[in-house]
């Protein structure tokens, strides 16, 4: 019924399937930032608090049984740390965006994404009544440009870094959002962790207090190594989500294990902030980027998939990004903490020699 698609695919290089790598390659293609994922020590930890509980499962949606202490606790630290004032887990990342995307827009009101938002916002801006529009990649002047024209309310959508460029939104957004009394939503999912002196992501970076118009989500899959998300916001925010948010209220809560994790891994990186943030810091230098997501344009999708193989031979896996998830192709190459200096510096010299 579908070979006729997955054979243009195939034809277009764009074919995709699931592989299982051994354990010895190096891995310069996950979003395991702190190479937190390794750490047997915080594992063992969750596993200690998880079999303290008198269960190990939500057994339900938070909105009737499954809202545990541990969620509560998590919530309750993210908000301390993060200067907001409440917070809520959500199952993923995924899910989150589709909570805030979905839920907030109103009929009347406009919804600005940046036109690089991640795919999970996209396809949930097809679900609302709201006006939407897409604004100019980390463009200031043309968010400025399209708030002109907003009748009603208007809510705004960055990422703190983007996901495939790794580049940072720029702090003019926040000002711009502000002047416009416009609803922020900031998916700090790829900047949790990594920016900021306390590396808690751009409102850290950029010294900025939460207001009540700005919300913050943050996933528990990338830098904090476990699984699931969370949202940020006012207490009246997060009140809305608890009633009109689909993939919060029919959906099981938050598995208890990932968020005990997720819980532990952040307390492992506040303690530890100073030396992670030394590590971020040279790698940093070393590629000259905002972010450990390291990207390199490729013209060809056959050069960029023959480039993947050859380091795969070496034992080195890095992501090969093809449209339409980006408008060319990459190499996405994550210069992890687990990654000596000594390697990332080989790598990068193997992918220039390629690229350039």
């Amino acid at each position: 019924m579908y070979q006729t698609s997955l054979d243009a695919l195939k034809k277009s290089g764009r074919f995709r399937k699931r592989d299982i790598y051994n354990s010895t390659y190096i891995d310069l293609a996950s979003n395991d930032y702190l190479a937190l994922a390794q750490n047997k020590d915080l594992l063992k930890k969750c596993c200690e608090i998880l079999s303290s509980l008198q269960y190990h499962s939500p057994k339900a949606s938070q909105l009737v049984n499954g809202y545990h202490p541990i969620h509560q606790e998590f919530e309750n630290t993210l908000c301390f740390q993060n200067g907001f004032e409440k917070g809520i887990m959500v199952g993923s990342g995924f899910l989150a965006n589709l909570a805030l995307i979905e839920a907030l827009p109103r009929a009347g009101d406009t919804l600005l994404l940046d036109e690089r938002y991640h795919a999970s916002g996209i396809l949930a801006s097809k679900l609302t009544k709201a006006k939407v529009e897409r604004f100019q990649h980390n463009c200031p002047q043309d968010l400025k440009k399209k708030l002109q024209n907003v009748k009603k309310r208007a809510i705004i959508a960055v990422e703190g870094i983007y996901s495939m460029d790794g580049d940072m939104v720029t702090k003019e957004i926040f000002e711009v959002a502000d002047s416009a009394e416009a609803i922020l939503i900031v998916d700090e999912a790829h900047s949790s962790g990594i920016v900021g002196k306390n590396l808690l992501g751009v409102f850290d970076y950029y010294g900025i207090t939460p207001k009540p118009n700005h919300i913050k989500m943050g996933t528990l899959g990338k830098a904090y190594g476990s699984y699931g998300a969370y949202i940020l916001a006012s207490k009246l925010v997060v009140s809305y989500l608890e009633n009109r948010a689909k993939s919060i209220i029919y959906t099981t809560a938050p598995s208890l294990f990932d968020t005990a994790l997720g819980y532990v891994n952040f307390g492992y990186i506040q303690q530890n902030k100073k030396s992670l943030r030394k590590k971020i810091e040279k790698r940093l230098k070393l590629f000259g980027t905002q972010s450990l997501i390291v990207p390199y344009q490729v013209k060809k999708i056959d050069t960029l998939l023959s480039l993947q193989k050859r380091l795969k031979k070496e034992g080195i896996i890095v992501g090969a990004i093809r449209p339409p998830t980006v408008q060319k192709p990459i190499i996405r190459l994550i210069a992890n903490l687990g990654v000596k200096m000594k390697k990332l510096k080989e790598v990068a010299k193997i992918i220039n020699d390629e690229t350039i």
